[in-house]
């Protein structure tokens, strides 16, 4: 049976329970919409033997309720940082803000590439250790042993940055 065979059996069948079942994760009948629209398209794309409206359910649940969790997840993150990002940390003088920046991105340019990867896995997207190793296909050991390293590395870097031409902090 063809992907969209299942899919518009699965709509034709289970469409209403799957989009209530996207209600009630979100509250909202567009999101919920989108979740199924989403988890249709995620789990009949992948490439597997065959699918049928039994099979296929469990999975495209699944994948709505990971989906709406990373979604949340991602809206908490945004709503707990967004004041920190809309007050500023100065009255009038904004270089500053920029300067730290680019401070953070030139002590990101000083680690190798997989002390990055997992800098950014783990403290921007905010995943746990284990799951940066699996993205990365290493030990979580290995990952502790990059990310205590380029904390390292980061720190010295970004206090020389912060330090004044005399080696005093301002």
């Amino acid at each position: 049976m063809h992907w969209h065979d299942v899919a518009g059996e699965l709509l034709q069948a289970r469409g209403s329970a799957l989009k209530r079942y996207g209600y009630l994760l979100c509250g909202d009948r567009t999101e919920a919409d989108d979740l199924v629209q989403e988890a249709l398209v995620r789990v009949l794309a992948q490439p597997r033997r065959s699918w049928d409206v039994a099979s296929a359910e469990p999975y495209v649940r699944r994948v709505m309720l990971n989906r709406y969790l990373d979604q949340h997840r991602r809206r908490a993150r945004w709503t707990s940082l967004l004041p920190r990002l809309a007050t500023p940390t100065s009255t009038g003088d904004f270089t500053a803000g920029s300067g730290d920046r680019l401070d953070v991105v030139s002590a990101l340019d000083a680690l190798s590439p997989r002390q990055r990867a997992c800098v950014v896995l783990r403290f921007y997207e905010d995943l746990p250790v284990a799951e940066v190793a699996d993205r990365l296909g290493c030990s979580a050991g290995t990952v502790k042993r990059h990310l205590s390293e380029a904390v390292a590395r980061l720190g010295k870097v970004l206090v020389l940055t912060n330090l004044d031409g005399d080696g005093h902090g301002e």
